[in-house]
């Protein structure tokens, strides 16, 4: 492998990989739904795996399996001693005079000013390390603990739904860092373009089998259905052989002459062996009734202020929007995304100016809460069939019911035994079916798989009707939105660019400041000199640093090649040198590139 570090060029072998995780034969039900059927997995060192699957295919019981929290009925995960593994879990409790200085040391049991230059990578610096963390908004709360995790050093680490309530400015720092990252990481996300950024390999779990395919998501993808266009057309190849020869069977197998020709058409027929295609899981497709509209003015604010009882969030907001938009209300978390669509939809009063609807105009609302207001008493039918208006038919409302993962026994199900998740897809099925001229929207995908996400984002994209929607999921937005409207620091106005506009700004605000470029001062004969002698003896240095690191590789792969060759011979101590020469061999790569550094400069 090559390392290039600007002008200077050298070659030596690269540590190879190391496994850090294997699955072997792993069997996970619940109760009659098989979740794993002998799975098999291995992750190994420098991997960045993204993983997708269905609601329920299995993909958080995953990683608490790997971390214990779970246990299989069956299969032997194993981690190897060289693994240093962390988890990052969607909750976590945290003490409320803790600030998040404290909470760091606490966490990481690191000094102040690693965990300060570490929080620093998430722009978590000044008053907001002497801040009470659970004064912060969601998003820096995710930042805290994003840094208390990596400031343990895992060389393996696990993010189930990351992304999850997170704003796009966090999102693009978590990016950020991930593509730097030179260790393992396995990120479950429900955002195609989260995975694309920051993911090299994808890991789908479906139908009880881990698929683990080294390359980004999208190239998966692809591959998929070129593999299941092959397979069918080399099936419907093998029935047409298959047909003709017991065509020729069939007339000719009772008559003596031919029945030994018969006999061979028949062994040949057993030969003709189709490829396996797993029943595959229907496609998912959203219809959302249309709506009838007419062209104009929807809505009108005049310097609106909103907020909470007498705290002011933002004023003098002044908006139009026409009928038909789709528009993306999007900011920082904390910054009023919620409170402004509360307020639109009339669950909050403004605190000041005015704002009109049209006077035709019907709402559907969506939120997090919403889904608590259900009747737990009500069959999930029951209440799909009284929400939905009459003109909409059972067919209709059982199509949108199953593409939200609601199939005939669910359909059963009282609500009070539906999980959190549940209810809220059950609340999405209705505010789709419900006709209503505008949809407000707060976080609709966070409880969605990843091919439902983009199925209801084409749904909303086609929709006649006028949507206003807060969602922090890319794809999603990207595929919606025709306006955008963005709310900071207490302002809320039209954005005038589109949302890719709006994403490359963001970026930018994140690159780090460029060094003002200082015009070299001349040198006497004698500095000259000194510096010559002074670089020389750095090569040296550097010369013998590149020989240890080849010395420190040889052992390495030998080690490896004996691990390889029998892995029941490889001993704790084997398994110890291995990590050691890993950590020496990154301290000599690190010290080659200061002193290249020291050199340039």
């Amino acid at each position: 492998m090559f390392f290039i570090y600007k002008s200077i060029f050298f070659c030596y072998p690269f540590p190879t990989v190391a496994t850090l995780l294997t699955i072997e034969k792993l069997n996970k039900s619940y109760h009659q739904q098989v979740i794993f059927r002998d799975a098999n997995l291995a992750i190994h060192s420098k991997q960045k795996i993204g993983v997708i699957g269905r609601n329920g295919a299995g993909k958080s019981t995953l990683l608490r399996m790997i971390v214990g929290q779970e246990q299989a009925d069956s299969g032997v995960i194993t981690l190897q001693p060289i693994t240093r593994l962390e988890y990052l879990e969607q909750h976590e409790k945290i003490a409320d005079d803790e600030t998040v200085l404290q909470f760091l040391e606490r966490q990481s049991g690191k000094k102040n000013w690693q965990c300060a230059k570490m929080a620093g990578k998430f722009e978590i610096k000044n008053e907001l390390l002497d801040s009470k963390l659970s004064t912060l908004s969601g998003g820096y709360q995710m930042r805290a603990r994003l840094t208390a995790m990596l400031l343990k050093d895992p060389n393996l680490f696990l993010l189930d739904e990351p992304t999850n309530y997170l704003d796009v400015h966090t999102q693009l720092l978590l990016e950020k860092f991930l593509r730097d990252y030179s260790e393992s990481f396995v990120i479950i996300s429900h955002d195609r373009e989260f995975l694309k950024r920051t993911c090299e390999q994808t890991l789908e779990i479906e139908q009880g089998n881990l698929t683990l395919f080294p390359r980004p998501i999208d190239e998966y993808l692809e591959y998929k259905e070129e593999r299941l266009a092959f397979a069918k057309l080399y099936n419907k190849k093998i029935e047409r052989e298959q047909r003709h020869l017991q065509n020729f069977v069939d007339k000719f197998r009772y008559k003596a002459s031919k029945a030994s020709q018969a006999q061979s058409k028949l062994k040949a027929i057993e030969k003709l062996k189709k490829l396996d295609i797993q029943s595959p899981l229907s496609t998912v497709k959203i219809h959302i009734p249309n709506v009838e509209t007419k062209k104009g003015l929807l809505f009108r604010s005049e310097k609106l202020t909103i907020g909470y009882g007498e705290k002011i969030i933002a004023e003098n907001i002044t908006l139009d929007i026409e009928r038909g938009e789709h528009v993306a209300i999007l900011g920082d978390n904390g910054q009023g995304k919620t409170t402004f669509l509360k307020t639109l939809a009339g669950e909050l009063s403004s605190l000041g100016g005015k704002f009109k609807w049209a006077i035709d105009t019907t709402f559907a609302y969506y939120a997090q809460h919403v889904p608590n207001s259900l009747n737990s008493e009500d069959k999930v039918w029951t209440n799909l069939r009284a929400t939905a208006p009459s003109e909409i038919n059972d067919e209709e409302i059982l199509r949108m019911a199953g593409n939200f993962l609601f199939h005939e026994n669910d359909l059963e199900k009282y609500i009070h035994m539906l999980s959190g998740g549940e209810k809220a897809r059950l609340c999405l099925v209705s505010i789709l079916l419900s006709k209503s001229k505008v949809l407000l929207l707060d976080e609709p995908t966070n409880h969605l798989d990843f091919e439902t996400v983009e199925a209801l984002g084409l749904a909303l994209e086609e929709f006649n009707g006028t949507v206003l929607f807060i969602s922090h999921n890319r794809t999603f937005v990207n595929s919606v939105a025709t306006m955008i409207i963005e709310v900071k620091n207490g302002e809320v106005c039209r954005y005038p660019g589109n949302y890719e506009e709006y994403i490359y700004n963001l970026e930018q605000s994140i690159e780090p400041e460029k060094k003002e470029e200082v015009a070299p001062v001349e040198k006497t004969d004698e500095e000259k000199k000194q510096r010559y002698e002074e670089i020389k003896a750095e090569k040296k240095k550097l010369q013998k640093i590149e020989e240890d690191i080849c010395e420190m590789e040889k052992v390495k792969t030998k080690l490896l090649r004996k691990q390889a060759k029998d892995p029941t011979k490889f001993q704790l101590a084997d398994y110890r040198h291995l990590g050691d020469l890993d950590k020496e061999i990154k301290n000599k790569e690190d010290e080659w590139l200061a002193l290249q550094e020291k050199i340039e400069n």
